[in-house]
């Protein structure tokens, strides 16, 4: 995707990063928060709120259905709730950016909802697909019509009231699971997913804790996940831990380069989104975590990186789920690492904000290292501890802001600089990203 507004950025090698940061909000669980605070009885305050451009359409969307929302730009945020069928039609198209997360959710709450809404995205949204949580929603009762490539524009009318379903998910997803369940809210009767492998379970604990009822049972190695519909939810107050996927970058950034020492504080550590901190270990990487509390649920900690040398693994399929967010930095270790590390199962990657399958491969090779694709297994030839990536690359992020963060990563650890075309993407997930990483001494600079 071409930005007109493009704004490329350009990492130099850097030895001794050093300091402590906070984690920005997590991402998934601010969208999430938000949607069920709007559709409990009462006034939700929540903290530590992510201020990107993604979660501020999900608040931009949620005002136009009626739902007032007051945030600082802080991190601080005041939700006015409707109840569980309280609202109200929007008047125009609801345009949602870059954000997958939002839209896939807020068709879920559409669908358990008597009204009607029109949601498309930018260039990088309208291409993804939409089919798999039409799919269940339809079952549900809803009305949906996509583009003709089954993406975004979307028009759903939501059913009156949904029809409560059992849903086996065709291939893992979150996003797909929370949307079924956001429309099971208003279903009379129980709604329940089946799923062959764990998926973030960030909705499941905040419909908890905003009163739903929900339960698990295991069968046959699947898990079924159940909701009681038409529950009375209840405002609450709400911390949002720190995301671990943002958090990757910096930690990731310690570990590849000479004498450095990171503190991210504040990370959430829900063991549905630790894959990657479990890779690194396995790589060899001195990763100290540090328990501190729990928030919306989730364990949160401290994670301190320190350089490492770093080795190969092999990356199992199954464990995909737990970081799908996350290859992309993963792969920037792997090009430091001694010998080849093998990814699999990562089909999925190529229908995220960009082909990230493809960016990856494109962008190593692009930076001097070897970096194969057979199917959806990913093989990175890394450099080896004695050596260091060449570097010098000039990355086209596809309008992705995990590859240009990840590349801008690999670009600290290496012989030359490497210059992304884009780093105004960045805002949509971790829009502090260049100022902490400054203040723990990367060269990161603007080239506009």
């Amino acid at each position: 995707m071409t930005n007109l507004a493009a704004s490329p950025l350009q990492a130099t090698p850097t030895n001794a990063l050093q300091g402590v940061i906070r984690a920005p909000g997590d991402k998934s669980i601010s969208h999430r928060a938000l949607i069920l605070a709007a559709l409990s009885a009462g006034r939700s305050h929540i903290k530590g709120l992510l201020t990107a451009d993604d979660v501020t359409h999900t608040i931009d969307a949620l005002c136009q259905c009626g739902v007032a929302i007051t945030a600082d730009g802080k991190g601080d945020c005041v939700v006015e709730g409707v109840g569980v069928v309280g609202l109200s039609e929007p008047s125009d198209v609801i345009n949602l950016g870059n954000s997958g997360t939002a839209a896939r959710l807020l068709m879920g709450v559409v669908a358990g909802h008597p009204m009607e809404a029109i949601f498309t995205g930018d260039e990088s949204l309208r291409s993804r697909p939409m089919d798999r949580v039409v799919a269940p929603l339809v079952q549900m009762g809803a009305s949906v019509k996509t583009a003709r490539h089954g993406g975004l524009p979307v028009l759903i009318s939501g059913a009156m009231p949904p029809l409560p379903i059992t849903y086996r998910l065709p291939v893992p997803s979150a996003q797909v699971k929370s949307a079924i369940f956001l429309a099971g809210l208003s279903a009379p009767g129980k709604t329940t997913v089946i799923e062959s492998l764990p998926t973030r379970d960030h909705t499941e604990n905040l419909l908890q804790a905003f009163g739903a009822e929900i339960t698990v049972e295991k069968s046959d190695g699947e898990s079924h996940i159940t909701l009681v519909g038409q529950p009375e939810l209840k405002a609450q107050d709400v911390i949002v831990p720190g995301d671990p996927s943002s958090a990757a970058f910096p930690l990731v950034a310690a570990l590849i380069t000479p004498d450095s020492k990171v503190v991210v504080r504040g990370i959430g550590m829900n063991e549905r989104r630790t894959g990657l901190f479990q890779c690194l270990r396995e790589m060899g990487a001195d990763l100290e975590i540090d328990p501190v509390r729990s928030a919306c649920g989730e364990p949160v900690a401290d994670l301190t990186a320190r350089t490492s040398t770093l080795k190969a693994i092999e990356v199992p399929a199954g464990r995909a789920p737990r970081m799908i967010d996350e290859y992309p930095i993963l792969a920037a270790a792997a090009a430091c690492a001694d010998g080849a590390t093998v990814m699999r199962g990562l089909s999925e990657l190529r229908i995220k904000e960009s082909d990230r399958l493809t960016a990856i491969a494109r962008g190593l090779s692009n930076c001097g290292v070897q970096a194969l694709m057979h199917g959806d297994t990913l093989t990175v030839i890394g450099v080896g501890s004695d050596n260091v990536p060449k570097g010098g690359g000039d990355i086209v992020t596809q309008g992705d802001h995990r590859i240009a963060m990840a590349f801008l990563t690999l670009g600290l650890a290496g012989k030359k600089p490497v210059t992304v075309d884009d780093g105004s993407v960045i805002t949509s997930s971790y829009p502090g990203f260049v100022d902490d990483m400054t203040l723990l001494g990367a060269a990161i600079a603007d080239l506009t």
